[in-house]
């Protein structure tokens, strides 16, 4: 190395700093909670600009949607119910993890439900809407989303790569053993999968297994010609945490061995930030589609009052992703408490 380029590095690390530092500065800033007492949230970025988003209620009882112009705004904006559970029979119970996806000039929302009489009969449901606005129109029931088997099944999300629209979600195995795993399957229609589903991931760690065998709530991310799916582990308290997997886009989704699993959690409870159990994700970017964005939920304290799962207080947040050099997101650690200033009148 040359004298110069000796005397330069000090000067070039600088300016590598502050450029890193001004990107860092530039980058968006959420007043979480962003939406209070939603727990899995799902937000998209619509062509027409606006953010739409929906969650799982505390009530259990109930599918909301609403939309706004920014991220930061959903919490402002007005909730419309556009389904509510029946009294009887199935879709009568836990209405949990509703996702709304445009696909084909019609609007889809993916949910879970079990039934009034067995509320842990749980199985996947979709409600259609054709118009345009989805606030709008009429949203139609369109039945169970069949995996194949029948078991307790939960949360589907879908995604399209290369062309080819898929299916990921959460299910107890064919074979009745326990636990909750993550698998895919092709779709040929918005409502209905063909071939074989395949297994992506399955508690096998200690960090998935606390108080409980869970992996659920997948979310997908397609970056960097990688296929990214995360999904939350273990029990819904400060031990809830975001494992990941990854694929490259180009290989075969359907094959087992394309898949890459963390053994560690890329995703988990801040006690320095004072937040807990962090999960059931989704991703969305800036407007302008450059910056990435990860959306999920999380408690503001650690001691839970009996049941988590009737705990109501898994608030939406959002921050930003930072990506490594190796094409890895870097999901950090979950932000502290930055409630929107009260303006005085």
């Amino acid at each position: 190395m040359s004298s110069f380029s000796v005397r330069a590095l000090p000067a070039l690390v600088l300016c590598l700093a502050a450029a890193a530092s001004s990107a860092r500065a530039a980058e968006p800033v959420f007043h979480n909670p962003l939406v209070r007492q939603r727990a899995d949230p799902q937000v998209s970025l619509q062509p027409d600009g606006w953010y739409y988003f929906t969650a799982t209620v505390p009530e259990y009882d109930r599918i909301e949607i609403r939309r706004a112009r920014s991220l930061d705004d959903l919490g402002a904006a007005p909730a419309q119910t556009v389904w509510r559970k029946h009294a009887t029979g199935a879709m009568g119970a836990h209405i949990w993890a509703p996702e709304m996806h445009r696909i084909d000039g019609k609007w889809y929302i993916y949910f879970t439900a079990g039934s009034a009489e067995h509320p842990w009969d749980i199985r996947l449901y979709a409600l259609e809407n054709a118009s345009a606005d989805p606030f709008t129109g009429q949203w139609v029931e369109r039945g169970q989303v069949r995996t194949g088997w029948e078991s307790f099944s939960l949360d589907a999300t879908t995604f399209e790569n290369r062309g080819q629209r898929y299916l990921v979600w959460t299910q107890t195995a064919p074979d009745g053993s326990k636990g909750t795993n993550i698998y895919i399957a092709k779709m040929d229609t918005p409502l209905s999968i063909k071939g074989p589903a395949v297994m992506l991931s399955k508690p096998e760690y200690a960090w998935e297994k606390v108080k409980f065998a869970v992996d659920e709530g997948p979310a997908v991310l397609v970056r960097h010609g990688r296929v990214f799916v995360t999904f939350s582990a273990s029990a819904t308290d400060e031990n809830y945490c975001l494992g990941m997997t990854s694929a490259p886009d180009d290989a075969d989704l359907l094959d087992p061995k394309s898949w890459t699993k963390l053994a560690q959690p890329v995703f988990r409870s801040s006690a320095k930030n004072g937040q807990w159990g962090p999960g059931h994700n989704a991703f969305t970017t800036t407007p302008d589609g450059k910056t990435d964005v990860l959306v999920y939920h999380a408690r503001n304290y650690r001691e839970i009052q009996g049941d988590s799962l009737h705990d109501p207080n898994r608030h939406t947040r959002a921050q930003v992703i930072h990506w490594r050099p190796d094409g890895m997101p870097d999901f950090g650690e979950p932000v502290a408490d930055a409630p929107r200033p009260v303006v005085a009148r």
